[in-house]
């Protein structure tokens, strides 16, 4: 039987670390790939979870919407938000259904965010609707013209 490939929904204690160490300055950017599962789990969340079966669509909405002022009060903001699909450049049997662009003014701004207790609060429908995820910390630069 086939090994599943790793999925990745939390970052590492490692992977913290080198965040931490980047040493941005300014705004950075965070660039989200998103895989949602087919039905949603809220297993380890069931005080979020609605009456009935909802997609892992549908519940990453209810975490945009829980989340979005939360977000916009620590300084950041949701600037792009699209549905993905396969790659032109990249593996053919990849591909991700959402990708989402997320702004904070700073690393410290973006942890206080990420500690926010009203925020954890609704986590768990991220939780649910994920199967697989990326999220890249994008440092802006200058365009040298």
């Amino acid at each position: 039987m086939p090994i599943p490939p790793p999925c990745y929904l939390e970052p590492t204690q490692t992977n913290g670390r080198r965040f931490v160490r980047r040493e941005f300055v300014g705004n950075l950017v965070m660039l989200n790939l998103l895989r949602f599962r087919e039905i949603a789990d809220y297993t380890a969340h069931p005080e979020l979870a609605p009456p009935s079966p909802i997609s892992g669509s549908s519940a990453f909405d209810c975490y945009i919407r829980h989340t979005l002022p939360i977000l916009r009060a620590t300084g950041g903001d949701l600037i792009f938000l699209g549905t993905g699909g396969s790659f032109l450049i990249g593996p053919e049997d990849e591909h991700w259904d959402s990708v989402m662009l997320v702004r904070q003014q700073s690393v410290a701004a973006f942890l206080d965010f990420a500690e926010n207790q009203a925020y954890l609060a609704g986590l768990g429908h991220r939780t649910a609707a994920l199967q697989d995820s990326r999220l890249l910390p994008l440092d802006e630069r200058a365009l040298a013209v």
